[in-house]
């Protein structure tokens, strides 16, 4: 996939996140689930914010920031980033990540304007992906070390892998 058809790719899953907000009751977005886990709002929380500091990494990886390095991805990331998929075992979110991006209950309005924010830093980091060294590269917490067009590309993966959370939260809210 290149690296437009990555942008239009992030910006249809972005669409579906849009669209789902609206169809969330309002009473609902923010309630933790029966038998616990995250609350719509969290997932949101978790996703856009994610996807904004993956952003920061990747426009750093483009302006050269970072130090080149012949350092690569680990095994997980090598794994996600060829299958487009996390692994079929659950993957918790590092420790210090939870610590610098904690999910948070945030409201509706909130969500709209991180999609807003995500979306503008999408495609002003997607235009200069083109020019980037392969080389330039910032450790990922799970997945090791990146470039910018793999840290675009995990926004991609990740944010579609977290809309299967989002089916699940909707069914545990469901049965309660």
């Amino acid at each position: 996939m290149t690296i437009e058809q990555e942008r239009k790719a992030i910006d249809e899953v972005l669409n579906i996140y849009r669209g789902r907000l609206d169809t969330i009751p309002d009473d609902q977005f923010d309630l933790t689930p029966p038998g616990g886990g995250w609350s719509y709002a969290e997932v949101y929380s978790h996703i856009l914010q994610a996807n904004l500091s993956s952003t920061i990494a990747a426009e750093k990886c483009t302006l050269n920031t970072c130090k080149p390095t012949s350092k690569g991805r680990s095994a997980i990331g090598f794994f996600v980033l060829t299958f487009n998929c996390f692994p079929p075992f659950p993957v918790r979110v590092p420790k210090g990540v939870a610590t610098v991006i904690p999910a948070k209950k945030i409201s509706k309005e909130e969500a709209r304007n991180l999609l807003v924010k995500c979306r503008k830093r999408v495609d002003s980091v997607a235009q200069l992906i083109r020019d980037s060294s392969p080389h330039c590269k910032i450790k990922h917490a799970r997945l090791g070390m990146l470039n910018a067009a793999q840290w675009f590309k995990f926004i991609l993966v990740h944010s579609k892998h977290h809309l299967k959370q989002l089916d699940r939260v909707e069914k545990k809210v469901q049965t309660r």
